[in-house]
């Protein structure tokens, strides 16, 4: 990783490169040594649901989360977006260089730029409004990456972020979910395939209201996620439980177990930078993420966010075989 003094002399006066902000919270990173996760060639829009876009000379870093402490305790855990012109590739064998003296990042330059980036024009009613690489994406990723535009998953493969067979799958369920889609505008109900359903056939079973449970979980609980035929009642039939979504990738981690790593009741709207508080709380578990599995080889990996509903609990001392489902951490935590 770059100097602070490094990066400074990259970036614009939005404190951007390549219209990619550099946030507060990358600079306890600067001058350490950290290992690549995952090329970030392309990203998932989440902001306008347009699909897979395109990103330039970025990477993921392996562990790097935003933590949130320049963006107001925001607790959604990003993985952060760096520009290949802030890093520097070490050679194996290369020493490690003397500790230089700390750097103090209140006095350096790059600080108050940064800060002021990181925040908007406050709302009407003076509540602040933020500013990130999530709620600024599509200025960082123009472009939209089309399913057809396979050069895309050669990258993937070629980059190591994903394998061959896994690539295959993503390309084949985005193409019937183009179809799907297709279907439910051109065909009637009796003939669409399992109702025009993406794959995964997830299908909301709830009438009227869904559930509010509460079952009291806490962060380092052993949990069981239910099953899909105990979480389909409790979502309507946009697949929402109180505006949270529940998606084919979430429902992948279906039975397994884990442990609660965090709860989560406020982060930024990437629409708005209006940091929500949530009236109903979620949880984050601890190794699951989304793994682009069903979504053209995403390689965000977002960290779901779970109703208690959709959860439970498991006591200590359970046998070997609950013991044995917990998965292995596949994602940088």
């Amino acid at each position: 990783m770059l100097s602070q003094e490094e990066i400074l002399a990259t970036l614009d006066e939005n404190g951007e490169y390549e219209s990619l902000q550099f946030m507060p919270e990358m600079l306890q990173y600067c001058g350490q040594r950290l290992r690549v996760y995952k090329s970030a060639h392309k990203a998932c829009d989440t902001l306008t649901r347009t699909g897979i876009r395109k990103m330039e000379n970025a990477v993921h870093l392996q562990g790097v989360r935003c933590d949130g402490g320049g963006h107001g305790g925001c607790q959604a855990a990003c993985m952060i977006y760096w520009k290949t012109a802030w890093l520097r590739k070490v050679a194996d064998g290369e020493p490690e260089p003397s500790t230089p003296k700390a750097e103090a990042p209140e006095d350096a330059r790059l600080l108050p730029l940064i800060t002021l980036n990181a925040r908007g024009p406050r709302f009407e009613d003076g509540a602040e409004r933020y500013r990130c690489q999530a709620t600024e994406l599509l200025r960082s990723a123009p472009e939209v990456l089309p399913l057809k535009n396979l050069g895309q998953f050669v990258t993937d493969v070629r980059t190591g972020n994903f394998g061959v067979m896994w690539t295959f799958r993503a390309v084949g369920v985005g193409f019937y979910n183009r179809f799907q889609g297709v279907s439910t505008k051109v065909l009637p109900k009796w003939a669409r395939h399992r109702g025009g359903r993406h794959w995964g056939f997830l299908k909301g079973r709830a009438t009227g209201k869904t559930p509010d449970i509460r079952k009291g979980l806490e962060p380092g609980d052993l949990v069981r996620i239910l099953t899909r035929k105990e979480i389909e009642p409790t979502l309507n039939d946009q697949l929402l439980n109180r505006g949270m979504g529940f998606d084919s990738e979430m429902a992948r981690h279906c039975g397994r177990t884990a442990r609660i790593a965090r709860r989560i009741d406020h982060i930024v709207d990437e629409n708005t930078g209006r940091m929500i508080h949530m009236k109903s709380p979620c949880l984050v578990l601890e190794g699951v993420i989304c793994e682009g599995a069903l979504n053209a080889n995403c390689p965000r990996a977002i960290t779901p966010y779970w109703r208690e509903a959709w959860l439970e609990k498991i006591e200590e001392g359970g046998s070997d075989a609950d013991q044995s489902k917990i998965p292995a951490q596949r994602a940088a935590e």
